[in-house]
């Protein structure tokens, strides 16, 4: 138990992205054993993929993670089945993955549009009371004079926050949402019933309404 405890401290000692996997997503792994867990991203650090493989060691639980580059010699663990492919080649993934998950990740091309293709497809394959997260959706730290300043990480990661709001906006009765902010952000969503998802819906602002115009210059 103590080399068990010790594991997870290091492990969160490592990076702001390793403490925000203990922070965010460790606690709804936690609730369960003997599942199903599915990765979309390893990357050549793998950090998701040494949390999970650590969790079925301990609860007997099965890791799937699906990536374009081949990682499969990455770990040697009879808990984990690597698949060398794209996340939207359904048809070739469908063939190999469960029907069911308890947990998925996504962690590979953060770009809204693709994020909300891959969400809408895999969602009707996460259990109920069950999680999907979406990693990288903070543009804070990509902000224009912010320590990783980067145009495409600023403007991607904004877009995919406010797709995902969209996404919730159309299906508050069918999920729960929640974000991040640490590191480069992270969204938890909680599946409340097998509904249909909606299709996203644009949340119509009064931000540069006439009266709030009116307002902002009253306040001045």
């Amino acid at each position: 138990m103590s080399n068990n405890l010790e594991f997870f401290e290091n492990f969160s000692l490592k990076s702001r992205h390793h403490n925000k996997l203990i922070n965010f997503l460790l606690p709804e792994l936690k609730k369960n054993s003997k599942v199903n867990i599915l990765e979309f991203g390893v990357s050549e650090k793998a950090m998701s993929t040494e949390l999970f493989l650590k969790h079925s060691e301990l609860n007997q639980c099965k890791v799937f993670s699906i990536d374009n580059i081949d990682y499969k010699s990455k770990f040697n663990n009879q808990n984990w089945e690597f698949i060398l492919s794209r996340d939207d080649n359904f048809e070739f993934l469908k063939s190999k993955l469960p029907n069911k998950f308890n947990l998925i990740l996504l962690d590979t091309i953060h770009e809204a549009n693709h994020v909300e293709k891959i969400f809408y497809h895999y969602y009707d394959c996460l259990e109920i009371n069950c999680y999907f997260f979406i990693d990288d959706t903070s543009w804070i730290p990509y902000a224009k004079g912010s320590e990783k300043d980067r145009f495409y990480g600023e403007i991607n990661n904004q877009e995919t926050f406010e797709t995902l709001l969209e996404i919730y906006y159309a299906n508050r009765d069918n999920f729960e949402i929640e974000f991040t902010f640490q590191g480069t952000g992270m969204c938890k969503i909680l599946k409340k019933n097998n509904n249909k998802l909606n299709k996203k819906i644009k949340i119509k602002s009064r931000k540069n309404s006439f009266k709030n115009i009116i307002r902002k210059f009253l306040k001045n």
